[in-house]
């Protein structure tokens, strides 16, 4: 059996118009609910009613923490002198001058004329040993000694020598000498240890 449909009762050639104007709705409702200022007509909003009472706020200090306790320092004890006592200075004592022997100093101990005069010195009173001679011993001997302050040889030893009785003549001649000028340290005279060759050859 056909259905009998009214042409003007047919609500789909009007669906694509009710589409639009739905849509056209809901955009206008959803324009509407972000652009509408509920807060203009609110009493909380109302700045002007705001008491200010910011000055009546106690301002509370920073917490302070208080620095570490310094380190223990031992001090060193306090002796009270009473002052009845009165407090001597004393000179310290001079320092007792060191008998110390140099072996090189700034002005070296000098004989009288220069060492060329004491060599010739030495030639001159030099006495051959007859044993070294009938031996035919030549060499050089050589002599230790310690010019004083005073500028005398002292100590005077052979501490290498070639023996038949040179040793012994060469320490004699150097024992017999002449005072030296003594050496000097930082210009004050001092002992001075030195050593000679004494040459003996056979002429």
């Amino acid at each position: 059996m056909e259905s009998k449909k009214n042409p003007k009762a047919d609500l789909e050639k009007r669906s694509g118009l009710f589409l639009n104007i739905g849509l056209c709705v809901s955009l206008l409702l959803v324009i509407t609910a972000f652009e509408w200022r509920f807060y203009d007509r609110g009493a909380g909003m109302d700045l002007g009613s705001i008491e200010d009472d910011f000055e009546d706020l106690m301002e509370i200090p920073p917490t302070e923490h208080p620095p570490p306790p310094p380190p223990v320092i031992q001090q060193p004890e306090i002796i009270e002198v009473p002052d009845i006592e009165e407090i001597v200075f004393e000179e310290a004592p001079e320092e007792e001058e060191v008998d110390e022997i140099f072996t090189i100093v700034e002005d070296q101990p000098t004989p009288p004329g220069g060492m060329g005069a004491f060599y010739k010195y030495v030639a001159t009173n030099l006495r051959y040993p007859a044993q070294a001679r009938r031996m035919g011993i030549e060499g050089k001997v050589f002599v230790q000694f310690v010019v004083d302050k005073d500028g005398n040889l002292t100590n005077v030893q052979a501490i290498k020598g070639i023996g038949a009785g040179c040793d012994e003549e060469a320490v004699r001649v150097i024992a017999k000498a002449k005072r030296w000028s003594p050496g000097k340290q930082r210009g004050r005279p001092v002992k001075v240890r030195m050593i000679l060759p004494i040459t003996f050859k056979l002429g």
